[in-house]
This record gives C-alpha cells, structure tokens and sequence, in this order.
C-alpha cells in the first residue's frame, strides 16, 4: 500500500470546513487519500473546498449545513453515506465565539456559542454513529480549546462550551470502543485564521501567552491526519494538544 495514501477507500466528514482548519483537514485527508464532505453554512466556501479536493483527484461534496440544526446534520451525514458510500472519519471542528463578563453577556449570543460549539458535537456524532456502529469502525475526532481546560474571564460560553466537548469525548469513547470506534479531542492553541488575522501573525507569539507561537491552519490539519491514520486500538478518549503551555 502506498504509504501516502494510508485512508484510501475512506471517507471523512468535516464541519465547518469552508476555511481554516476545516479547509486544511479537508485537503490534508485528500492528500492521504480519502473522500471528503465538508459542511459549512457558506455554500461559496464549501465548494471551494470540495473543488479543491476534486484536483487533488478524490470525491468531494459540498453540503450546506447549519449545525445548531439535528436534521440538518442528520441530512448531512445521511448524504454522505449515500453519495460517497460510507463515512469513516467524523471531524466536529464548526465553532463560534461570544467575549463577554457573564453579566453584560447577550444570552441569545451565549446560547447560540453553547450550541455552535457543542450541541452540534452532538448532533453530528448521533448522527454518525449508526453508520460507524455497523461497520464497526471510525474514528471521531472533536475540535477542543485549552479554553475548555482551564478558567479564563469574559469567554464563559466559548469556555463552557468546549469544556462540554472534553467531558463529551471521554464519555463518548468509553461507549464506542467496543464497536471499534475512537474518539479523541484536539486541543489546537492558538491559530492564524480568518477570525484571528487582526490579533496574531503567524510564527509570533499572541498577546495572552509569549511561550505560545501562533500555528496555521496546516500543522493543525497534520495531527487530526495522524489521528485519523491510527490502526484499530489506537488511542481513545484522549486531549493531544499543539499548545506550549500547561493546559
């Protein structure tokens, strides 16, 4: 087997994975060999993608899909199945943010963020599992925040949210090993994209943290491959973080 091409025959479903990470988790997986779905609300970014991923010679759908939504990611994940065959790999990395003290928070904002961020971990992931379950095998793989590992003021919904997402991965894989299914969270640190170009430059440190350098999109990408490449029995229920701090 051609070792660069370890996931071919798989298929990955990636949300939010119109730009950023998604966008770099989608190519990457390409690149490994896999047929990638990405979803995302922008219907223009997502094709982008999914034409990208078409050059790279896989199959690709575009699927617009807003996550705070069970039937939509319920559709998402049914037509992956049924266009591409199966799905294998399951990346949760969709997000949003709200920066507010609890007291001037706006709770319709800090609701939206607790469901961007973690009821559509478990929207998806439902939904996924009956597909993982019968072929049993998959690996599921959560986009965390060292945010959801330690306190820090004025980001209490963000916080929550992804700390939701830890606590969720670690139950979810104790319930899934037995049908060969792994679930593990990935904890990025900080990142250049879009929603941080006017904060952090690439390579630099960002202002909360001089031991930190500031990653792209890419080198996040290369962890979630190595996860999503681990033969059956690899880890499970496990944090792996790009930090360079204690969580």
């Amino acid at each position: 087997m051609d070792e660069t091409l370890r996931l071919r025959g798989s298929v990955a479903l990636i949300t939010g994975g119109g730009r950023g990470i998604g966008r770099a988790t989608a190519l990457a997986l390409a690149q490994a060999g896999a047929d990638i779905a990405v979803s995302a609300r922008t219907t223009a970014e997502i094709e982008r993608v999914a034409h990208e991923v078409r050059a790279l010679g896989r199959r690709a759908l575009a699927l617009r899909c807003d996550v705070t939504v069970y039937d939509e990611c319920r559709s998402a994940v049914g037509t992956t199945v049924a266009q591409l065959g199966r799905l294998d790999i399951l990346v949760n990395n969709a997000g949003a943010a709200a920066r507010a003290d609890v007291a001037s928070s706006d709770p319709q904002r800090w609701t939206t963020t607790i469901m961007t961020n973690l009821l559509s971990v478990y929207y998806c992931t439902h939904a996924a599992l009956p597909f993982m379950m019968n072929a049993r095998s998959g690996k599921i793989i959560n986009i965390g925040s060292g945010m959801g590992h330690s306190v820090a003021t004025g980001n209490s919904a963000y916080s929550a949210s992804k700390a939701g997402v830890w606590m969720f991965t670690q139950v979810l894989a104790q319930e899934i090993w037995p049908h060969g299914i792994d679930a593990n969270e990935v904890v990025p640190g900080p990142v250049y994209t879009r929603a941080t170009e006017g904060v952090f430059r690439p390579d630099g440190p960002p202002p909360f943290a001089p031991s930190e350098r500031v990653k792209l999109p890419e080198e996040v990408a290369e962890l979630i491959l190595w996860l999503a490449e681990r033969p059956p029995g690899g880890p499970t229920g496990q944090s792996f973080s790009l930090a360079r701090r204690p969580l």
